[in-house]
């Protein structure tokens, strides 16, 4: 016998954060960042890309609920819209805490002829965690990624916005041991540097 479905709040779906309930938590920084983003387009709407990498900065890597609602409180949009666009690109983290440092291995052809997989699985063994899964001290996360078009440079990864590639054993030993020295998120830094590309000089704060 098929089990019934159970009506009510046990089956009920998340629902969005109420403005009254986010705690807004961009800088002033970015505030004047945003504010000088709106007037770069006809509409708000047209710089919801952009305030969704401000978002990723301030929130430290991560796009939760409550930083997607911030958004669409400071852009006038809804909370779906807000949403939609941030979890089809797959460049905004929603899904899950990308770490201090994501680390990106492309597995397309031209990577997975030249050991892609072998990356993968060497990066599995010495951090201890799975595809997707960030390690316990909240370094580190791997991701298998479509191609990052630098074929030239396979088998390659990418850590924030930095390439590296062709990598071996050693090399990757080396990357770890500099990331895991660095006091800096590199998912923060892309960030950032992704706004600041948006900003111009005589704007920036």
């Amino acid at each position: 016998m098929s089990e019934l479905i159970q009506l009510g709040s046990q089956n009920e779906r998340p629902r969005p954060p109420r403005p009254e309930e986010v705690e807004m938590r961009f800088s002033d920084k970015a505030i004047h960042e945003l504010e000088a983003l709106k007037t770069h387009y006809p509409d708000w709407k047209s710089c919801i890309l952009p305030a969704l990498w401000i978002a990723q900065r301030e929130y430290e890597g991560m796009l939760t609920g409550p930083a997607l609602a911030e958004v669409a409180i400071r852009l006038k949009r809804s909370y779906a819209e807000i949403e939609g666009v941030a979890t089809f690109y797959s460049m905004y983290n929603t899904q899950h805490n990308p770490g201090k440092h994501k680390i990106e291995v492309c597995t397309c052809l031209t990577c997975a002829v030249c050991g892609g997989y072998r990356i993968i699985d060497l990066l599995k063994k010495k951090l201890g965690v799975e595809a997707g899964e960030v390690t316990s001290d909240g370094m580190f996360m791997i991701e298998e990624v479509e191609c990052l078009n630098a074929c030239d440079r396979a088998p390659l990864i990418q850590v924030g916005d930095q390439y590296y590639g062709p990598v071996d054993e050693t090399s990757l030993d080396q990357l770890l041991s500099d990331l895991r020295a660095s006091k800096e998120s590199t998912v923060v830094k892309m960030a950032d540097e992704i706004v600041q590309v948006h900003i111009m000089e005589t704007e920036k704060a």
